[in-house]
C-alpha cells in the first residue's frame, strides 16, 4: 500500500540559541550541580533502601544526557475538540518527510524527544500515544552489540500529576512494555533512555513476550533487508472505559498497534493486536483503514 504525503501543517518553532554556540559557564555549572545532587541521592537510597534494585544513576541521568533543549513541549491546537498538529521542533527527523503527526485532540498531550526516538503522550492516560523511531540496517547492527539494561525509570520531564510511577506498575500482573524497542537501541544512551516509563504501556505478559516479541523481531528482519531508512510507529489504543492500574491509574490498552513505513519503496503496513494473552498475529492492515479506526494521521 502506498502512504500518502502531506505537508507539515505545523510551524517550525525556533531552537534555543544555546544549540548552536553550546552551554554557557553558568549552564555547564548548573548541569555539574543537578548531576551531583542526582547521585548523592542515588546513593543515599541504595544505602536506605537497598532493595530498590530498579533505581540507577545511568536511568536518571539518561534524561539529563539528552541533546540539549530535548524538552517536553506540548502541541498546536489545529481545530478546537477535533485534531492538533504536533510540532517536535527538536527531533523532527524521527517522522517520515520530517512531518509530525496530527492527532485527535486529547487533554494533556505532550512532546518529548530522546536520542533515537520520539514519543507524544498522554497525560490523561499516564502511557505514550504513540512512540516513532526511524531505523535503518546500520543501526540495527550496532544494536546487537548493546547489553539490555533493564533500568526502569519515571520520566522526570513530565508533571507528577502526569507521569507513571514505577510502584504503579508492581504487583499489577501487566508487564512495563516497551513501544520503542530495547532491541532497537543502537548505543548505550539511547538503550536507557528506552527504560523510560513514558516509553511503556500496561501489557499482557504473554502477548508482550509472545505475539508482539515476534512482531518486533519481524519488523527488525525486515529493516535489515531493506534498502534505507524505515519508520516505525507504535503505541496503545484504548476503549471508552480502559481499566487501569496503581494509584496513578495507568490505562491498560485494549489494542497495540506498530506501523511500518518504509520511506524507500513507499510501502506502509499496520500491525494490529488485541494486549490479551489468547492474540495472535493476523494480516497487517491498511494505512488507510488504520486511520479510519483511531484517527491518528502518523505519516504526516
Amino acid at each position: 500500500m502506498a502512504a500518502k504525503k502531506h505537508q507539515s501543517r505545523g510551524k517550525r518553532r525556533s531552537t534555543a540559541s544555546s544549540r548552536k554556540t553550546g552551554r554557557s559557564g553558568p549552564a555547564r555549572f548548573f548541569r555539574a550541580l543537578v548531576l551531583s545532587a542526582v547521585a548523592s541521592f542515588a546513593a543515599m537510597s541504595w544505602v536506605l533502601h537497598p532493595q530498590l534494585q530498579e533505581l540507577s544513576i545511568d536511568g536518571m541521568l539518561a534524561r539529563l544526557d539528552l541533546p540539549q533543549g530535548a524538552q517536553q513541549t506540548a502541541p498546536a491546537s489545529v481545530s478546537p475538540g477535533s485534531y492538533v498538529q504536533t510540532s517536535f521542533p527538536q527531533c523532527r527527523q524521527f517522522f517520515p518527510h520530517q512531518a509530525p503527526p496530527a492527532v485527535p485532540s486529547a487533554p494533556a498531550l505532550r512532546e518529548l524527544c530522546f536520542s533515537s526516538f520520539a514519543i507524544l503522550y498522554s497525560g490523561q492516560r499516564k502511557t505514550p500515544v504513540l512512540v516513532v523511531e526511524r531505523l535503518n540496517r546500520q543501526m540495527l547492527i550496532a544494536a546487537q552489540g548493546i547489553a539490555r539494561t533493564d533500568n526502569f525509570y519515571e520520566e522526570a520531564r513530565l508533571p507528577a500529576s502526569e507521569r507513571a510511577g514505577l510502584v504503579d506498575y508492581r504487583g499489577s500482573g501487566f508487564d512495563r512494555g516497551h513501544m520503542a524497542p530495547a532491541g532497537d537501541m543502537p548505543d548505550d544512551q539511547a538503550m536507557a533512555q528506552s527504560f523510560s516509563l513514558a516509553n511503556m504501556v500496561p501489557q499482557d505478559p504473554q502477548h508482550n513476550r509472545g505475539t508482539w516479541n515476534k512482531t518486533e523481531q519481524d519488523t527488525r528482519k525486515y529493516v535489515m533487508r531493506a534498502k534505507g531508512d524505515v519508520y516505525v510507529i507504535s503505541g496503545p489504543i484504548y476503549g471508552d472505559y480502559p481499566r487501569a492500574i496503581g494509584t496513578g491509574r495507568v490505562a491498560v490498552p485494549d489494542y497495540l498497534y506498530k506501523v511500518v513505513y518504509d520511506a524507500t519503496t513507499g510501502r506502509s503496513w499496520v500491525h494490529w493486536q488485541a494486549n490479551s494473552a489468547g492474540a495472535r498475529p493476523g494480516p497487517p492492515i491498511s494505512y488507510e483503514e488504520f486511520v479510519a479506526r483511531t484517527g491518528l494521521r502518523v505519516l504526516g
